[in-house]
C-alpha cells in the first residue's frame, strides 16, 4: 500500500463500529431490470461498521500494482488489487461475506477478489468484465467501502446510463448476462 488510509476528515460515530452484515438488508434492496435476462440489485448498508473493516483491509499484504496492456503499450491499471484463491487465508469477515453471498444467491464463492480505489485519480473507463465472460451467466456481488463513488452501467450497444452511487457498506449485485455482452461498466 503506497497511501496512506483516511477515511474521513470528520468524526463519525459509524466509523467506530464493528464490522458486521446486516441480512436484513436484502429486503432493502431495490431491482433494476436491464433486459429480460439482466438486472442489478442495489442493496444499501449490507455491511454497517465498513471503516473498520477498510481500516484492516488496508493494513494487508496482499495489494498489488498490476500492469495490463492498453492497445500498444503496456500501462499500470489505475487501482490496487488483492486477491485470495484460497478464501481460508482471507479475514474471517470477508469468508463470512462470501458464505452470505453463496447462501443467498445460490452461488459457490470460493475465492475474494478485491479492488482498492484509492482517490479521485483511480477508476475505470467504461468496460466489460471479462473472466465473467466464461460462462454463459454470472453473479457478481460488488461490495462497497469508503467513500462513496460513481457505478455506471449501459447497454453495450449504446443508450443511457443507469448511475448508482454506493456508500461504504453498501452492495451491487450483477445478474446473469449483466456482466457479459448486454452492459459496460464504468467505475469512477
Amino acid at each position: 500500500m503506497t497511501d496512506p488510509l483516511q477515511p474521513t476528515l470528520f468524526d463519525d460515530a459509524t466509523s467506530e463500529q464493528s464490522p458486521a452484515i446486516d441480512v436484513a438488508a436484502f429486503e432493502r434492496a431495490t431491482d433494476h431490470r436491464l433486459d429480460e435476462h439482466s438486472w442489478i440489485a442495489y442493496v444499501p448498508g449490507l455491511l454497517v461498521g465498513h471503516d473498520q473493516l477498510l481500516a484492516e483491509l488496508a493494513t494487508l499484504d496482499v495489494w498489488e500494482q498490476r500492469r495490463r496492456w492498453m492497445y500498444d503499450r503496456e500501462v499500470d491499471e489505475p487501482r490496487l488489487t488483492g486477491e485470495y484463491d484460497d478464501l481460508g487465508a482471507a479475514p474471517a469477515l470477508l469468508i463470512e461475506l462470501a458464505a452470505t453471498f453463496s447462501e443467498r444467491f445460490d452461488v459457490p464463492y470460493d475465492r475474494i477478489w478485491m479492488n482498492w480505489y484509492r482517490n479521485y485519480r483511480d477508476g475505470t473507463g467504461w468496460h466489460a468484465d471479462r473472466p465473467a465472460h466464461k460462462a454463459p451467466t454470472a453473479t457478481v456481488p460488488v461490495l462497497s467501502l469508503g467513500a462513496a463513488r460513481r457505478f455506471m452501467i449501459r447497454p453495450a450497444a449504446g443508450g443511457s446510463s443507469t448511475v448508482f452511487t454506493p456508500a461504504g457498506g453498501d452492495l451491487i449485485v450483477m445478474w446473469c448476462a449483466a456482466v457479459r455482452s448486454t452492459v459496460e461498466l464504468l467505475r469512477s
